[in-house]
């Protein structure tokens, strides 16, 4: 519970990009923007099957990405996991 409110935290303290801090979070089909550099794939199981997650990383301030491909999911989409 401590790690998951010490990454809450830390999320807060970033400074995002105009263009990361314009990305529209937990929304499918939400646009990122020309600057993300894409990374990995991996697919993970969801209960309806498996989901694509693909990382990506902003070139001007360095935020990581993850984008959830559910096309049941309507609130999965773009997600800040770091730097």
């Amino acid at each position: 519970m401590t790690d998951d409110l010490n990454r809450k935290k830390e999320l807060k303290k970033m400074e995002l990009c105009d263009s990361c801090a314009g990305i529209q979070r937990n929304w499918r089909r939400a646009p990122g923007h020309a600057e993300l550099e894409q990374g990995e794939h991996r697919q993970e199981k969801r209960p309806h099957g498996l989901v694509t997650i693909t990382k990506y990383r902003c070139d001007r301030c360095g935020t990581a990405w993850e984008y959830e491909n559910n096309k049941v999911d309507i609130k999965a989409g773009w997600s800040v996991v770091g730097r």
